[in-house]
């Protein structure tokens, strides 16, 4: 009788012993499954961060060299106070930069402000016996300074910017801004602007330069949008957000004068591999004049997003290990004590001239046929058990994460409006004119693990069952090795 037909027949005359083998075999499989399966899902989400996630490389006016050039202008002339001058972003330098290789695409931004003429602006109470924001007809402000009572941000496009990529505000009537809008008096309105004023997409509206001559400009809506919050400034100049219009950046410059024509307050990059921002940052620093400009980066979203899923796969890899070997331990020593109850089954074998590797092959073939059942098993419980245990791991390596970083988490360096515009209104502070750089500072990045099982997995996992039943046979056949069939019958 060959060894495989023992081995059948004997687990199949021992069906106690075999029922408790696939169990405790499927319950180390299922958890070996389930690190594998989180591993691998830690994985895929690192990468899917790469797409979604993203990260921004922002061109924008180098504030510090500015700053030391206003130092040592106040140093050398005390007659007259020293202004800081910020130099506006040339849009042909820009274009550079957008060439480079890992851009996916770029926005302009340049944000300005113009004063309400054929509409009413939304009025915020100050708490501090007045109103924030008033004006059109009727509209009690009558400001002496070039900041206007309406907010104008001008991009490239408005699906491009932070606020509407990130789901904080969203177009809910017509379109939002495109670069066919270029060169256009097309305008995206707040909805609660929209609904004091009984404004529709379609309608007109009239605004009135804060600078140069001051004229009256017509623009026309072509989309409403809805806000998420509005403006927590505390400056007394500060406008509610329903005051924010969007419009093409080169309707901004307009705005702004002659003089900005060409220019814009920052361009935002798109990188399409955050893990290669650094080397943008580099390549973009050849292409520009860094007394002037200043690239600054902001891939914090993603780096969360893979510190948290390196932590977790991590610990995948902890479990697997950790499940395997104390998997090993446990069969083995159940091998051990089923060896000894069946040393007279091997004395007779031996006795018989049987070889020492065909009893040996025996017992293996016995739990290669318990582990092809507990692989089959661990399979349909795995996912679920992989479904708890990492959901529970991302929560807690995600918190962890975040409460690390959000303490490290600044505003990218070289923000600000151009100086001399007059019309910063809420420029670089924050505020929703500030689209053009990204909210993953304050967002909070997180990843859903997508688990599945696969037939790679299986693979895996039935390569695991049989490393880990070879040496649970092999470290319980030193015994049969030594066994002395004489010896063995007559004790």
């Amino acid at each position: 009788m060959n060894f495989f037909k023992r081995a059948w027949l004997n687990v199949w005359a021992k069906k106690g012993r075999s029922i408790l083998l696939i169990l405790v075999s499927s319950a180390i499989l299922m958890f070996v499954l389930a690190g594998l399966l989180i591993r691998s899902a830690a994985v895929k989400a690192t990468n899917q961060a790469k797409e979604e996630v993203g990260a921004t490389v922002t061109l924008s006016a180098n504030r510090q060299a500015a700053f030391k050039k206003m130092q040592s202008s106040s140093s050398s002339s005390k007659s007259s106070r020293p202004k800081l001058t910020l130099t506006p972003v040339k849009l042909s330098d820009a274009t550079k930069i957008a060439k480079l290789s890992n851009i996916s695409s770029y926005n302009v931004t340049s944000s300005t402000s113009v004063n309400a003429s054929s509409y009413d602006t939304v009025s915020t109470s100050s708490g501090m016996g007045g109103n924030s924001s008033s004006g059109g007809p009727g509209g009690g402000m009558k400001s002496s300074t070039s900041s206007g009572d309406t907010q104008i941000d001008g991009v490239t496009a408005t699906s491009l910017t932070s606020v509407f990529s990130d789901s904080q505000s969203k177009i809910t009537k017509g379109r939002g801004i495109t670069t066919a809008d270029k060169n256009t008096n097309h305008v995206v309105v707040e909805k609660e602007l929209a609904s004091q004023n009984d404004l529709s997409v379609g309608d007109t509206i009239t605004v009135k330069k804060t600078t140069g001559s001051k004229s009256k400009v017509k623009l026309k809506i072509v989309g409403i949008y809805k806000a998420s919050a509005t403006s927590s400034s505390s400056s007394p100049m500060s406008t509610d957000t329903s005051n924010t219009m969007y419009t093409s950046y080169t309707l901004a410059n307009t705005f702004k004068g002659n003089k900005y024509a060409g220019t814009a307050d920052s361009v935002t990059f798109n990188v399409k591999n955050p893990a290669k921002v650094s080397s943008v940052k580099t390549a973009g620093k050849k292409l520009i004049n860094t007394s002037k400009y200043a690239l600054s980066t902001d891939d914090s979203s993603y780096q969360t997003v893979k510190a948290s899923m390196d932590n977790v796969e991590s610990f995948a890899n902890k479990i697997v290990w950790l499940v395997a070997i104390a998997g090993t331990i446990i069969l083995a020593l159940i091998v051990i004590l089923m060896i000894r109850e069946r040393r007279f089954e091997i004395g007779v074998l031996l006795s018989l001239g049987e070889a020492r590797w065909k009893i040996i092959a025996q017992f293996f073939t016995e739990m290669l046929m318990v582990i092809v059942i507990a692989v089959a098993i661990a399979g349909a419980g795995g996912k679920f058990v992989g479904d708890q245990l990492g959901s529970q791991l991302v929560s807690q390596s995600t918190t962890t994460t975040q409460t690390s970083t959000s303490s490290s988490t600044g505003q990218p360096s070289g923000g600000g409006q151009p100086g001399g515009s007059g019309s910063g209104m809420k420029g670089g502070n924050g505020g929703p004119g500030n689209v053009g750089q990204s909210s993953s500072a304050t967002k909070q990045a997180d990843a859903d693990l997508n688990i599945s099982v696969s037939a790679v997995d299986l693979a895996e996992l039935g390569g695991f069952g049989l490393a880990i039943t070879f040496l649970s046979i092999m470290i319980a056949s030193g015994g049969i090795l030594r066994l002395e069939p004489k010896k063995v019958l007559i004790s």
